[in-house]
């Protein structure tokens, strides 16, 4: 497996793959890797010729009381697991690389996409998620793109995006990687203390109430939303961001649960921001 930190060096790679008529799968992550991610790495080498994985803490999607400086990093370890998961590229720019200086050109994805969900606590992180992400699929030129359905508003705007500017990848939402209890994977569990992580389950438990009442013929979405907020308040440390059901697809807000439905939960436990999700219907909700 190779390391390639200069965007030159990855545009002359991806070039050559190309020109040999192979396949280039392509995952984007912001490092510390965990069973989700390497989920994805999975796929790819299953589905591609070559695979390359970009680990980049995009500081454009960090908001200036987040946690930009203390999110995990590992490259060793990452590189380590990459390769093991079947990862031909580790691309890790820097954020000069990545930014130059003078830098002043962004993409946003307007409407429901970014008004809704997450972008309430974390204004302007979708710009920032869609500008390193299409600067990403310039460099890389994948065909096939691999993201994680736990970021499901994220999925979202990344495929209207490339909907909407005719890009030439194709994109794979996978779905969510859970540990054995059911906490929903993520880089940032390691913040949690053993406490926190037990509450922490009450997300879990509360996406699991509300797939057994879509089962048991349960519609409404306000019964559900609150039937899962009472269980996540069990939790004496959580703190509710949101519970909504929108449409898995255009986000728009429903109040009928049926098919396609996202069912979506946020919640602040210390300094630590959670999230999780199941779509009806999907494979997701099978959890």
């Amino acid at each position: 497996m190779q390391l390639i930190e200069k965007i030159s060096d990855m545009k002359e790679y991806s070039l050559k793959v190309r020109k040999e008529g192979k396949t280039i799968g392509f995952v984007p992550t912001m490092g510390y890797l965990h069973e989700g991610h390497l989920s994805l790495i999975r796929a790819a080498r299953k589905e591609c010729d070559a695979v390359v994985v970009s680990i980049f803490v995009n500081p454009m999607q960090f908001g200036p009381k987040e946690d930009f400086k203390e999110y995990p990093r590992d490259l060793e370890r990452d590189k380590g697991l990459a390769g093991e998961a079947g990862a031909d590229i580790v691309f890790y720019p820097s954020s000069e690389e990545m930014y130059s200086e003078g830098f002043s050109t962004f993409v946003n994805v307007e409407g429901r996409y970014t008004e809704t969900l997450c972008a309430f606590s974390r204004p302007g992180h979708f710009k920032g998620v869609a500008t390193v992400v299409l600067k990403l699929l310039n460099i890389v030129s994948p065909d096939v793109s691999y993201f994680g359905q736990k970021d499901a508003q994220q999925a979202a705007v990344i495929k209207k995006m490339i909907k909407d500017l005719n890009m030439d990848t194709d994109i794979r939402i996978m779905p969510i990687v859970r540990e054995d209890d059911g906490l929903a994977m993520s880089s940032r569990n390691v913040y949690l203390s053993e406490d926190e992580r037990r509450q922490a389950l009450n997300l879990y438990r509360s996406l699991e109430k509300a797939k057994e009442m879509v089962c048991g013929g349960e519609a409404s979405s306000t019964a559900i939303k609150s039937e899962m907020k009472r269980i996540i308040e069990e939790g004496k440390d959580l703190k509710i961001d949101y519970i909504e059901t929108v449409d898995a697809d255009s986000l728009e807000p429903v109040e009928t649960v049926k098919e396609n439905t996202l069912i979506a939960v946020a919640v602040f436990i210390g300094k630590t921001r959670l999230i999780d999700n199941i779509i009806i219907g999907d494979i997701n909700d099978k959890g």
